[in-house]
């Protein structure tokens, strides 16, 4: 399939506006646009101060989409993120009040500081896109994507996310600091508020939802499919590896190949592509043996020499 001109123009727009507002982050911008457009969730993992929610917010503000923010501790219930019954007394009746789960991007703040019980309350909302409350299901807005962050240094107060959670996330990504130019431009940016505040909608949800239907027309070859599944069938059999990626990490990492190809200008996925997508849609799904983490070995080693043992097929239909 060809990519149409019009609609590769509008998230190229969008694209550059999130570029002007996060500075000096437009690898980090492209995975994150990756992964919204193929509908996955994603995890961002950072120490405080390095933009993830100005980044977030903005990028909603670009779709002029429903954002919510959700900022986690202990305290915090189940039902303050999927919303409640209350009782009417005027109607005499229990009436359902909403939370901020009901919107187009949700942004969890230091999800780990949620006890499991409220984790795991976003687990259907990631899965199946409804809450269920008293028994009565509610479908959420179309897209919801949920961000979430959290700080990989801090320990006291969090809660691990277990890894049927983490195997939700499409992407784990890390924002990083910015260079000495960078952060000077930034102070000058900062000067006249949030640049998050000043960006300006350049599409709309629809017009995403579009391109989201069209990404799914992407092509992949079966060579390319089979070299995708010997990657994800490797990191199970790896001897560093305790659990290896699921069959959900498979079809996560096509849908975000697909994504990228099409951001390329591409009707087609290439192997570079899953080669690019690998470590952010794998690392996070993999746990290693105690004698690996002993060693210093990290997810991303693994993801290297996995890279590096499965042949990269070099004939493709297009």
């Amino acid at each position: 399939m060809s990519v149409p001109v019009s609609l590769h123009a509008v998230i190229q727009q969008l694209r550059s506006s999130l570029e002007r507002c996060i500075l000096g982050k437009q690898a980090e911008i492209e995975l994150l646009l990756t992964a919204m457009l193929a509908g996955g969730h994603v995890l961002i993992e950072d120490v405080p101060g390095t933009g993830k929610t100005q980044l977030i917010k903005s990028l909603a503000r670009t779709m002029n989409g429903q954002f919510r923010r959700v900022q986690c501790n202990p305290d915090l219930l189940p039902t303050d993120i999927t919303g409640m019954f209350i009782f009417h007394p005027k109607e005499q009746q229990f009436v359902f009040r909403p939370g901020p789960m009901m919107t187009n991007f949700l942004l969890v703040d230091e999800i780990n500081r949620a006890t499991t019980k409220t984790q795991s309350a976003l687990l259907e909302a990631m899965e199946e896109r409804h809450v269920t409350i008293d028994g009565e299901t509610f479908d959420l807005p179309k897209p919801f994507i949920l961000f979430a962050t959290q700080n990989p240094i801090e320990f006291e107060g969090t809660y691990a996310l277990p890894e049927a959670q983490l195997d939700r996330f499409m992407m784990r990504l890390r924002i990083g600091y910015p260079d000495e130019q960078t952060e000077r431009e930034l102070l000058t940016r900062h000067m006249d508020g949030l640049p998050s505040e000043r960006i300006e909608a350049v599409t709309d949800i629809e017009t995403i939802e579009e391109v989201q239907r069209l990404i799914q027309q992407i092509h992949m070859d079966d060579a390319v499919g089979s070299y995708m599944i010997d990657i994800v069938r490797r990191t199970r059999s790896h001897p560093h590896v305790l659990l290896g990626a699921s069959p959900r990490a498979s079809i996560a990492l096509m849908q975000a190949s697909k994504a990228y190809a099409w951001l390329q200008g591409r009707g087609y996925i290439t192997p570079d592509d899953i080669k690019k997508l690998t470590p952010y849609v794998l690392g996070h799904r993999i746990v290693l043996g105690v004698d690996a983490r002993i060693e210093g070995i990290t997810p991303d080693d693994v993801i290297r020499n996995v890279l590096q043992q499965v042949a990269v097929p070099v004939r493709l239909e297009m």
